[in-house]
């Protein structure tokens, strides 16, 4: 197997990096009082709670959903992989849509299982009718990336309906959009929906996500997560972070904002834009391959992720930065393009 391939993540300070969809912004200062309060020998000393209570009190309390409901991670991919883990025997079936989120496809390898990709119908949307009767676990980023286009939770329930798998809806940008599969829970018993810090609660260096279900499923995938899968200091990070709405909220509608910006600039310089839902823009162009105005922003140490899917051809997706590094970006573009 290839593996999967992260972003590059050069580790001098000279390069803007738009690669990783890194929040641009530092996190809740509460999240570094949290921290700061968690480095005593006491607690240092010991082992984490293994369950994350205060987190999932808070995030309970925040969302509007049961703590039992809420499953914690080291970051999503974690939970992607615990899930993975619990209901894909060896030999078993994986769904998704493409083009996504490439993780999957390693995930089913790892398990010994069979991967299958659905491509997107036009502009993105799902598919009909549903071209799979049956998968142990069906994956489906939403927003999804590359495009970060976002379907209607309603849609999805509805394609879903008689599915006798497992859905997981992979919301790592949806604090970034319009609409959540929160509200699809109790009407999709088969459904998990997971999140991560590290994009719009600036804690990607801390690794903290998590996944919300049915209780009881919840207390099936506890018995296999590793016993203490996060530590003492990316739990007290992401309680305080998600406590801290009043933080989260001002720095996602600057994103939201820039992000627009974006749109519409890069549009005027020859791109088609895909409307996105998250702290991203996907951008390709019809009158050339786009490979070259990657290498050449590289040269000029800017970093955006060059992506290129069979069937649809090559594009980049460019992370939302603060308006100053865009408006690097777009200064750099204006003389590529």
């Amino acid at each position: 197997m290839a593996g999967y391939t992260p972003g590059e993540q050069p580790r001098d300070g000279n390069w803007l990096k738009l690669n990783t969809n890194e929040n641009p912004y530092p996190p809740s200062p509460k999240v570094f009082e949290a921290i700061q309060s968690s480095l005593t020998g006491d607690k240092l000393r010991k082992y984490p709670d293994p369950l994350g209570t205060a987190f999932r009190q808070t995030a309970g309390r925040v969302l509007g959903v049961d703590p039992d409901a809420i499953l914690i991670g080291n970051g999503s991919d974690d939970v992607l992989t615990i899930v993975t883990r619990a209901f894909v025997p060896e030999g078993g079936r994986i769904t998704s849509l493409t083009p996504s989120y490439l993780l999957y496809r390693t995930l089913a390898q790892i398990q010994g299982a069979s991967i299958e990709t659905i491509p997107f119908a036009y502009h993105w949307k799902l598919p009909q009718p549903r071209p799979v009767d049956w998968a142990n676990l069906f994956f489906i980023a939403n927003p999804n990336s590359p495009s970060g286009t976002l379907i209607d939770p309603d849609s999805l329930r509805d394609w879903f309906a008689d599915f006798p798998g497992t859905v997981v809806l992979d919301e790592a940008y949806a604090d970034f959009a319009d609409a959540n599969g929160l509200p699809l829970l109790p009407r999709m018993k088969n459904l998990i929906v997971t999140r991560s810090f590290s994009k719009s609660y600036s804690l990607a260096g801390i690794r903290f996500g998590f996944a919300i279900g049915d209780p009881g499923l919840i207390r099936g995938l506890v018995k296999v997560k590793d016993s203490y899968n996060c530590d003492v200091l990316s739990l007290a990070a992401a309680t305080a972070a998600i406590a801290d709405q009043d933080y989260f909220r001002n720095v996602r509608a600057k994103i939201i904002a820039t992000r627009q910006r974006m749109e519409v600039e890069l549009a005027k310089l020859g791109f088609e834009v895909t409307p996105s839902q998250a702290n991203f823009v996907w951008c390709r162009r019809s009158d050339r391959p786009v490979e070259h105005i990657y290498q050449e922003l590289k040269n000029r140490f800017i970093l955006v992720r060059y992506m290129r899917y069979d069937g649809y051809g090559d594009g980049l997706r460019i992370s939302v930065g603060t308006d100053d590094e865009i408006d690097r970006l777009l200064t750099e573009l204006r003389t590529i393009v």
